[in-house]
Formats: structure tokens, C-alpha cells, sequence
């Protein structure tokens, strides 16, 4: 049966506090009762140690024949005295007992033990002190109002470490349950917009479940969420719907500009027209790149390298690789090899010399596409990822496309579970990181 929290977040804290110190306070008091009967104890034991080392005093200085009309004067209080050897069934006790320090103090010139015996009194026996007189004359002394077996044999200042802990460690632990309590959906909201910020088309939504204040925070985000997967989608059908319709004109202008006799100019015309057509592809593939809903499926990263590297070859690219995956990747081929195909092609264009070097891990398989380049700034690494964004320096215009390869490399690795990041290599260039996980899918 479930505990019946309450519902909101502030009456569970108030609700953990109040338990928690109800609890502290509980065993702090539980402490300081055992405490003063150990103390009570302790002076209860000082006091019968006092009076035997009294009542041996007395019967050193009486002859045998006076010795035994005293027994009963002496022990009047709480002493039975008896000068007879100790019974069969006296069984000793161990010399840790908690009286026989203050016997001893009392009484150091003798020796004394301890025994319990069972004569009827009570389920545990009785005390019996064991010494001997000057001349050599057994005593005993029974205390048959006393357990033999002390309830708090701890010395005190074990007792007040052990308070010092108990109180220590309730409150850490009171502490560390209300922060969990009130940090988890703090820690699930933080996560949950993490991955919104990196793949908002297969972000989750967000579980609400938990006291008032995290449902109806969690419901808003998911609000929002939903919000902005509309804003993109929407965003993404009219770049499609653009893009796809601004091919029928562009096929009509090609098959104009053939009827241009200018050479010169029907050539210009043309280049325009290419450019034109190759932002029409791109766009075109960027929308899909932002719906990429395939199923994952194992795929051998090394062969689609080495097939990369062949066509890049044909090409008359320069591309090397090194290294080896151990084991396949789940992931989307197709987008896969789009990906990997952009950056190589991205590399080239900027660093005409190409290193692709595989990494291999149980978790998670790391492609390095390595340019020899100029670089790019720091503050440019995340902005040449934003669509149709291209620098004013080395990776201008004039260097060819749309600003969109990068982005949509991102977008389908994103779409698989993927990454990819930029950085300035030590020896110059740009390196490109990409991550295929082992497991998990996109959405996990």
C-alpha cells in the first residue's frame, strides 16, 4: 500500500521536518534517560561499594563470636551479610561489571568478586559480593534488590558520542532526504530541457507526476514543448514548401536562359541558376533532415568509412583513415552516411587534406573528421551550425555553398542519438567529433 503523500511540495518538507526532528528528538531523549539511570547507577554502585568496605571494617575489629549478632545491624539497609563460604550454584560474573570498579576503590587492600546466584529472587538471581575478613574469614554479601545485569554497560563517554552521532546523523539524513526530494524534479525538468535544447523533435515529454507544484510545472513545459515542435514544424513545411516550389521556375528560367545568344552571358545565367537549384536541394534536405523518423538498425561504421573513402578517392579528395570500430552502431545508414558525408565534403573544401580517425569504446564510438584548414574562431564553433549561416573569412561565399551542410549533419546524428561538435585542432585545422552511442535510441 502506498504512503498517502501529501500533495504539494511545501507540505511534504513540513511533513519530513516534523517527522525527522520528532524522530532526532525521540532518541536524543531515549539517550538522556539511559544516561542519568547510568549515572544513578553508577552512584547507586559507589554507595554499596561504601557501605561493604563499612561492614568489613566493623567485623575486622569483632571476634568471630560478635560477628555474627552484627550480620543483621550491618545489612540492615540493603546488604544481606553472611559469613558462610559461597553456594554450589554461584556463578561469576565478568570482571567488566560496572560494581566492581567501585569495589575495588572502596576496598583495595581485598580481593573481591562477583557472583550471581539464583535463590528465588526474581527470573535473573542476585548479586553476591564475594572478600574475605583480615583473618582469612569468608563474607558474602547479597544484593537482592539489584539485577546483576546492568541495562547500560556503555562507559559515558561512549554514551555521548553515541548521542553526538545519533543527533549528527538524523539531521544529515532529515537533510539529504528533504534536498532529494525537492532537487529531483528540478533535476528531471533540467535534463528534460537539455534535451529540448539539443533535439526538440524527439525530446520526450516530460513525466508529471509528483506534488502540486512539480505537476504543474511539468505541464507547462510540456506546454511549451509542444509549442515549439509546432513552431519548428511549421518552420520546416514552409522551408520545404518553398524549397519545392521554387523548382518549377527555376526549371522554367533553365530552359530560357538556353535560348540566350550572348555566350557569355547565357553561361552567367546558368551559374546563377545552378546556385539557385543547389539552395533549392538543400533546403529541401534540411527539412527532411529535421523529420527523420527511421528505425535504428546495426550498422558497420567501418565499412561506411572505408566506402566514404573510396567515393571521396574518386573524387580526387585526399582522405585517410585510421582506426577501427570493434562492433556495429545502431543507427539510421542512410543519415548516417549523409552525415559523415557533409563533414568530409566540408573538410576538403576548407583543408583539402582530410584524417578521419575512429575511436572505440563499450559505450559509444567517436568518428574524428580533421581538416587542415584555418580554423574557425572560437565564438563561430556553434553558429556555423545554425542554418544558412557561413562566415566572412576563410569560409565565405566564394568558397561554395548554402550554410546548410553542417546543420544538417547535426540534425540527422541528433535524430539517431548522435552529436557532433567542432574544435580548432592543436596543430592546426578544424576537427569535427562525432558520437554514436552503443545503445539507446533518439528518444531515449
Amino acid at each position: 500500500m502506498n504512503f498517502p503523500w501529501p500533495r504539494s511540495l511545501f507540505a511534504r518538507l513540513m511533513l519530513i521536518w516534523l517527522v525527522g526532528i520528532a524522530l532526532v528528538l525521540a532518541v536524543s531523549f531515549a539517550l538522556f534517560i539511559g544516561e542519568r539511570e547510568r549515572i544513578g547507577r553508577s552512584a547507586l554502585f559507589e554507595g554499596i561499594a561504601q557501605e561493604v568496605a563499612a561492614s568489613a571494617d566493623v567485623l575486622d575489629r569483632l571476634t568471630p563470636a560478635e560477628r555474627e549478632r552484627w550480620l543483621d545491624e550491618l545489612g540492615r539497609r540493603r546488604l544481606r551479610l553472611s559469613l558462610r563460604p559461597l553456594p554450589e550454584r554461584a556463578r561469576p560474573l565478568p570482571p567488566d561489571h560496572p560494581l566492581l570498579p567501585a569495589l575495588r576503590a572502596a576496598m583495595p587492600e581485598r580481593e573481591v568478586a562477583l557472583f550471581i546466584h539464583h535463590r528465588g529472587e526474581g527470573p535473573h538471581g542476585a548479586l553476591l559480593i564475594a572478600l574475605r575478613l583480615a583473618d582469612g574469614s569468608p563474607l558474602q554479601v547479597r544484593l537482592p534488590g539489584i539485577p546483576p545485569a546492568p541495562s547500560f554497560p556503555m562507559p559515558a563517554p561512549g554514551r555521548l558520542l553515541a548521542a553526538l552521532a545519533a543527533l549528527i546523523g538524523g539531521v544529515l539524513g532529515l537533510t539529504w532526504v528533504a534536498v532529494r526530494i525537492a532537487t529531483r524534479p528540478l533535476s528531471r525538468m533540467a535534463e528534460a530541457a537539455r534535451r529540448l535544447g539539443e533535439a526538440p523533435e524527439h525530446s520526450p515529454p516530460l513525466n508529471i507526476r509528483g506534488p502540486t507544484e512539480v505537476t504543474q510545472a511539468a505541464a507547462a513545459f510540456n506546454h511549451m514543448q509542444q509549442r515549439v515542435r509546432e513552431h519548428i514544424a511549421e518552420r520546416t513545411r514552409i522551408l520545404a514548401a518553398i524549397s519545392h516550389d521554387l523548382q518549377t521556375p527555376i526549371t522554367r528560367l533553365r530552359l530560357r536562359a538556353e535560348m540566350i545568344e550572348d555566350d557569355g552571358l547565357r553561361t552567367r545565367f546558368q551559374a546563377d541558376l545552378d546556385a539557385m537549384q543547389a539552395l533549392v536541394r538543400e533546403g529541401l534536405d534540411y527539412a527532411r533532415s529535421r523529420d527523420n523518423t527511421a528505425p535504428l538498425q546495426p550498422v558497420d561504421v567501418n565499412g561506411l568509412l572505408e566506402a566514404l573513402c573510396s567515393d571521396a578517392a574518386d573524387m580526387g579528395w585526399s582522405v585517410a583513415l585510421h582506426g577501427r570500430a570493434a562492433q556495429p552502431c545502431p543507427a539510421q545508414p542512410v543519415a548516417l552516411r549523409r552525415a559523415l558525408w557533409n563533414l568530409v565534403e566540408n573538410g576538403v573544401k576548407f583543408g583539402k587534406r582530410v584524417e578521419i580517425v575512429v575511436e572505440d569504446s563499450p559505450t559509444f564510438a567517436l568518428v574524428r573528421i580533421r581538416d587542415h584548414g584555418p580554423g574557425l574562431p572560437e565564438a563561430e564553433l556553434e553558429k556555423v551550425f545554425e542554418p544558412f549561416y557561413r562566415t566572412e573569412a576563410s569560409r565565405s561565399r566564394e568558397t561554395g555553398g548554402t550554410g546548410l551542410g553542417l546543420a544538417i549533419a547535426r540534425n540527422l546524428l541528433r535524430a539517431q542519438g548522435g552529436d557532433v561538435r567542432l574544435a580548432n585542432a592543436p596543430g592546426g585545422g578544424l576537427e569535427a567529433t562525432v558520437t554514436l552511442p552503443r545503445r539507446g535510441s533518439a528518444g531515449a
